[in-house]
């Protein structure tokens, strides 16, 4: 028997065709937007902490991946059988289908996007933590933006797999491409032309939505991004030198306070004034990893004004002191108080919500930059401020360009963090911890990730800092650096501050253990 050929190109204008396209064009969208949506959320159910959650999160995405499809849609559509009240929907074929291909295809975009997640660098999340985002607002302007455009070359395959599964639901009736073809060829029984125009069909719906699924993985790519040149009227550009004319430390408060005295040779924390409130307060501060002893019986104060440099050996526990300062480290025993009043503690009952406003008082900046990859230089600096709103959108957005001057960075607003150098993206951290204002600034050793060219520029602006009177405590191993912008040094070893004291003091030491670690580091 000879190929009919004018048959087949018949059906390519077939209007019943062009109807069961439109149908699981509408089902397959449906069933991906909806599924997408609620595997989203399973998908975070599965990293839940919490085990109820996450057990149920873990049993639903295996018991859907190994239950069949085609068993799914029979059970969905005589679902009424057993629960009448569901016909008011279930008689649908179309929703019948809709449901069981949600519920089935929800376990797979949940691991889809979990894998999503995942690829969403840690170091943001702990980010967004310490320019107090709660988790809802970190997984809203951080992860979700990131995981969908990481996940969504993934997603689109799985569009492509939906199409070409509604082609089972024409076992439940439902007039789609594959059931249209059914009846027309147990008519005419020309099977091999049928399914020709059926195939033709089903690649035209796929590569009409596949084309439009490549744009928005186009429009999300943030390397082709074309960015625009900073251009600020005169206005703006005065409001910006009005901002930094304003010291960042409010020295009137820290001299009432008699804390923002500078020490002299000798003089150590347990010295000063009597009545100084101290800014930080660390009391009897313990911490475990396991069996680990990290951090032992921690007594320390810091006062407005202070500079100081943790110093230690690789594994003293410098990095983890700094991180339970601003709770992105649980605290096993002891309690730190923030201007005379609680903030952390080893009990979650503790916790209250003017925890998160507290966390603002405390600027945070990371070893390895910990920027927004998918935001520029000044989309970075406002998100916190955006977030909590402080002030008018006009206002958020002079704070942001004023602060990426005050680090040099101002012509570079509109660069995304990929664009920039090591010591540029440093600085842009420090602009972002800047913007909120915050009382004590915290540096988690900020030049260890950079290039030996690239530190003196981050350096630099510290040192801008510390003249202004910003109370830091930086980690580090820039040992020069450490003695000459300080006022107080703490030696830390075996997760204990064995030394408090001034740079001239700690140099002048007889303890055998500094003047070792001072050697191994300066030789």
């Amino acid at each position: 028997m000879d190929f009919d050929w004018g048959y087949t190109l018949g059906l390519l204008k077939d209007r019943d065709f062009w109807y069961a396209c439109l149908t699981v064009a509408q089902l397959s969208i449906s069933a991906w937007l909806i599924a997408g949506i609620i595997g989203f959320l399973l998908a975070l159910a599965k990293q839940s902490a919490i085990k109820p959650i996450n057990w149920a999160a873990n049993t639903y995405i295996w018991f859907f991946r190994s239950l069949p499809l085609l068993v799914l849609l029979v059970f969905v559509y005589n679902l009424p059988q057993i629960f009448p009240a569901s016909s008011i929907l279930l008689r649908s074929p179309f929703y019948a289908g809709l449901v069981a291909l949600v519920v089935s295809e929800t376990a797979y975009m949940a691991e889809i996007h979990r894998g999503g997640i995942m690829s969403v660098p840690q170091g943001q999340v702990e980010a967004g933590k310490a320019l107090g985002l709660r988790y809802g607002g970190i997984q809203r302007l951080i992860v979700i933006p990131q995981a969908i455009r990481i996940a969504l070359p993934t997603l689109s395959n799985q569009f492509v797999t939906i199409v070409k599964l509604t082609s089972l639901v024409s076992v439940i009736s439902l007039t789609e491409i594959l059931l249209v073809g059914q009846r027309l060829y147990t008519q005419n029984f020309l099977i091999f032309e049928t399914m020709l125009a059926v195939a033709f069909y089903y690649v035209v719906v796929v590569t009409l939505f596949d084309r439009v699924l490549v744009g928005m993985e186009s429009s999300l790519d943030i390397r082709r991004k074309k960015t625009r040149p900073l251009q600020l009227s005169e206005h703006t550009q005065q409001s910006i030198d009005k901002v930094l004319q304003h010291p960042l430390a409010n020295t009137a408060a820290a001299q009432q306070d008699n804390a923002a005295q500078p020490l002299d040779d000798t003089t150590t924390s347990n010295q000063k004034t009597p009545d100084a409130t101290p800014i930080l307060s660390i009391h009897n501060l313990n911490k475990y990893y396991g069996d680990y002893h990290a951090l032992k019986d921690i007594n320390l104060e810091v006062h407005t004004g202070d500079v100081i440099s943790i110093i230690g050996a690789s594994g003293s526990g410098k990095t983890s002191l700094i991180r339970c300062l601003n709770g992105l480290e649980d605290i096993d025993s002891g309690r730190i108080l923030l201007k005379g009043a609680y903030f952390l503690g080893p009990d979650d009952s503790d916790k209250n919500s003017q925890q998160n406003k507290q966390i603002l008082d405390i600027g945070m900046v990371f070893q390895n930059f910990n920027l927004f990859a998918h935001k520029t230089a000044l989309e970075n600096v406002l998100l916190a401020l955006n977030y909590h709103r402080r002030g008018t959108p006009e206002q958020r957005r002079v704070e942001a360009l004023a602060q990426l001057k005050r680090v040099g960075l101002l012509e570079f607003a509109h660069q995304y963090p990929h664009s920039l150098s090591g010591g540029q993206q440093q600085r842009v951290a420090i602009a972002r911890a800047l913007a909120m204002r915050p009382s004590i600034m915290l540096f988690d050793e900020p030049t260890s990730a950079l290039d030996p060219e690239l530190v003196s520029e981050v350096l630099k602006v510290i040192e801008q800092l510390a003249a202004e009177k910003m109370t830091m405590l930086i980690v580090t191993h820039e040992m020069q650096f450490a003695f000459s912008v300080s006022n107080r040094i703490w030696f830390m070893q075996q997760g204990q501050v064995i030394h408090d004291s001034t740079p001239k003091g700690l140099k002048t030491s007889d303890d055998q253990r500094v003047k070792d670690f001072i050697y191994q580091i300066t030789n």
